[in-house]
């Protein structure tokens, strides 16, 4: 299959693919993990701390006014990427997870009471699954588990079935960071509005691969990270509509989040500083906007395409190594390819691979009941970005091979 991504230029814009690990080159395949940075986001956080640094929204000097300005242009990179209606609904978090715990913990311990239901699906995240726990043991809610099947994809028509008038709410992953399936979530989003249920979609695995349109989506909540899309880590965004971020109380408080404090009353800032008590993690806002910028400039659409040939051709090349079982064959799947091989253990495959120079990511992925669901104690996993060739995926074939011949 052929592309329109010049992956020897893309390559050239992360340095850290220059390095050799074990006096072998590296072949980065934990993308799904966190992805490298290219170098305008390298630069871009450099230039901040170099340049622009001072405490925003608090001062009326030069540098306050430009980390101001650098900062709110990030939003807006933000918000213009998922097509968001307005950027003041686009809250920056230190991560996905954050996003999750922050919607759990203000609008679910305002709306939730005895006897709701949160309906979860069975290839959450642990982000998506403990936050919820929390919230629902405290106000005597139940969480409720859509099945999925043998190759990984949500039965739907349970999904249905399990909305029911006690649903409050609904959190489903995006793509799955353990299987790469890839979830029907405007429908699941369609179904949940039906049920006069509100729903969040966790978009951590899918901002890299998959174009998001927010007011397409209509999802009531959207969760991602910059780390996962090549931006800086500690960083990622909390879409929320309008009305129910206006009715929710703050998650944090302090600095900034506030419009007036009396030792009697304290009022709230408006959106969407209401939600970012503190001084926030500034110059990797702007990191993450670089990014942006970055896959913009080489294409969301040229990026896909890229990694799908990739993961077409190493789901046909790891058949070739003898004893291996792939886990999650979904239908619909981004770049992710997870694996377990008869009598060796993961984490033994891991640590061989990786004297070949190859990273790949070994365990249960934050994800056990997934694990426990296939009756494994962990994967083996593999998960390709922009910069990765099928030559690097000959090379993790060959280690793995090399692993296989070792261990049995």
């Amino acid at each position: 299959m052929s592309t329109h991504l010049d992956v020897a230029k893309v390559r050239a814009d992360f340095p850290i693919l220059e390095m050799r690990v074990h006096n072998k080159p590296l072949v980065y395949l934990d993308n799904a993990n966190t992805t490298q940075k290219p170098r305008g986001v390298i630069e871009r956080t450099r230039e901040f701390y170099e340049a622009e640094n001072a405490n925003l929204h608090r001062a009326t000097h030069y540098l306050s006014e430009v980390a101001t300005r650098r900062y709110e242009e990030a939003r807006i990179k933000v918000a213009n990427f998922l097509n968001a209606p307005d950027s003041h609904q686009i809250i920056f978090t230190r991560g996905c997870t954050e996003g999750i715990n922050l919607v759990a913990a203000t609008w679910g311990r305002q709306n939730i009471s005895e006897g709701d239901e949160i309906l979860l699906s069975e290839m959450e995240h642990h982000s998506n699954i403990v936050p919820w726990q929390i919230v629902a043991k405290e106000k005597g809610a139940k969480i409720v588990v859509a099945p999925i099947n043998d190759r990984g994809e949500l039965l739907v028509e349970e999904w249905q079935k399990l909305l029911s008038p006690r649903t409050k709410i609904a959190s489903i992953i995006h793509v799955s960071n353990a299987l790469g399936t890839v979830n029907p979530v405007k429908e699941l989003v369609g179904m949940a509005h039906a049920n006069g249920t509100k729903i969040l979609v966790d978009g951590a695995q899918s901002l890299p691969h998959l174009r998001v349109d927010l007011q397409d989506l209509d999802a009531d909540f959207f969760t991602c990270s910059s780390h996962k899309i090549y931006g800086a880590t500690g960083v990622g965004a909390l879409y929320g509509k309008r009305e129910l971020l206006e009715e929710m109380p703050p998650y944090q408080s302090g600095g900034d989040m506030i419009s007036s404090v009396s030792w009697s009353n304290t009022t709230w800032n408006e959106l969407p500083y209401k939600f970012e008590a503190g001084t926030p993690n500034m110059a990797g806002v702007t990191g993450f906007g670089a990014a942006i910028d970055w896959v913009e400039s080489v294409g969301l659409d040229n990026i896909a395409a890229h990694e799908a040939d990739l993961l077409a051709y190493a789901t046909e090349r790891i058949r070739e190594v003898e004893g291996v079982r792939i886990i999650g064959e979904a239908k619909h799947k981004a770049s992710v390819l997870s694996f377990v091989m008869e009598d060796t253990h993961p984490n033994d495959i891991g640590h061989l691979v990786d004297t070949q120079g190859v990273a790949i990511r070994t365990g249960h992925h934050c994800a056990e009941p997934l694990m426990r669901r296939f009756g494994v104690p962990a994967t083996c996993r593999a998960s390709f970005a922009a910069y990765n060739t099928r030559e690097e995926v000959d090379i993790f074939i060959n280690s793995l091979k090399f692993a296989r011949d070792l261990l049995v």
